[in-house]
């Protein structure tokens, strides 16, 4: 005898050992029983709705005890998409509670409240390169000269100056053609 032939293993659920049914003790059960947990729900409202309006279908005979019985007996072990109807019920209703959005983390997900986005923008032509934007030292000149001490610790207020425009190319692509249009364009 082989090992894999000697080793065989069942799981069962405990749904599988012991369905959900009412009525059922041992070996001892309910006339007519057990009872599903579909079938207590419509006996006792079926049996409800029969007693309140017995004045509306008393005229109809047996008729209407019939079909309370039959509606017992036909919700016994029905599937709707492979599940119970008290457990499909019960997924509708949670499906309606559920927020819009969804859940994150548990969570209500909701949008953020709309807001208006403001700003605006103003168009100036260049201004024209002047004497003095070519006389005033480059950025890198004046990042290399040295400071003194004394004016680093200068008790007078620091005035900010405005910013100064660049007069000449600003970008790779701008500085390449000032170059080809100072040597002629011919090379």
């Amino acid at each position: 005898m082989t090992a894999a032939a000697a080793r065989v293993g069942r799981f069962y659920t405990a749904a599988r050992r012991h369905p959900w049914v009412l009525g059922k003790v041992a070996d001892w059960k309910i006339p007519l029983g057990p009872y599903t947990p579909a079938q207590i729900a419509v006996a006792v409202g079926g049996g409800f709705l029969l007693v309140k309006t017995i004045s509306w279908w008393s005229w109809m005979g047996p008729v209407p005890i019939v079909a309370w019985v039959l509606a017992i007996w036909a919700v016994r072990r029905p599937k709707i998409r492979g599940r119970a109807p008290m457990q499909a019920a019960l997924g509708w209703v949670l499906l309606g509670w559920q927020p819009r959005g969804g859940r994150i983390g548990g969570r209500a997900a909701r949008d953020r409240a709309p807001r208006p986005l403001l700003g605006g923008f103003t168009i100036e032509g260049a201004p024209a390169p002047g004497p003095a934007a070519k006389a005033s030292p480059s950025r890198a000149a004046r990042q290399r000269a040295p400071r003194s001490a004394a004016a680093g610790r200068s008790s007078a207020p620091r005035q900010l100056a405005a910013p100064a425009v660049a007069a000449g190319p600003v970008s790779g692509v701008q500085q390449l053609l000032a170059l080809a249009q100072q040597s002629g364009g011919a090379q």
